[in-house]
């Protein structure tokens, strides 16, 4: 299963996204403050787990460049995993870290394996998370995700750049 093109909104109005189509819990997930993996955490009736489908350097998208403020051919630490809850992947997450991004304290960024980010991120007396955005993923193939947020976080002069897409499991 791999991340779709998104379109990012600032909001989930500009997004389109208070229509009656985007309800419940849809809504919901997508409006979570705090450590979405905690969230996520105390939803599962059994297990959960963080799946690790690449990890590596390459190069972010133009959009997640621009975003970063980051020169468009520089590489990047990019960590993709799904986060499964119960047995089933409920989330596809895709962090961008820059390359000024890990050095010193934030080394371990590299070697969090099966570890939840959102873990470490939000520990860190260091961490701040900007405004949320929403995104509709595209194209919208039965099964992938459809709905998505992402949010930077700023560590001083350093950020990062968290995507969550919210896979129909998550919300039906």
């Amino acid at each position: 299963m791999s991340i779709p093109p998104t379109r990012w909104y600032r909001s989930l109005a500009s997004a389109g996204l208070l229509e009656p189509s985007v309800h419940g819990p849809a809504r919901y997930w997508l409006k979570v403050e705090g450590s979405f993996t905690r969230a996520i955490q105390r939803e599962c009736h059994d297990t959960f787990h963080v799946e690790v489908r690449y990890e590596g350097f390459a190069q972010p998208t133009r959009e997640e460049a621009r975003r970063l403020k980051i020169p468009l051919r520089q590489k990047a630490w990019i960590r993709e995993v799904r986060l499964c809850g119960d047995g089933q992947p409920w989330v596809l997450a895709r962090t961008i870290i820059p390359l000024s991004c890990l050095s010193g304290r934030n080394r371990v960024l590299r070697n969090l394996g099966s570890k939840p980010l959102g873990a470490y991120l939000f520990s860190s007396p260091h961490w701040r998370r900007g405004p949320l955005e929403t995104g509709i993923c595209q194209p919208k193939a039965p099964g992938q995700p459809r709905l998505a947020r992402r949010s930077a976080f700023h560590d001083g002069n350093h950020s990062l750049l968290v995507g969550e897409y919210l896979l129909p499991t998550l919300y039906r």
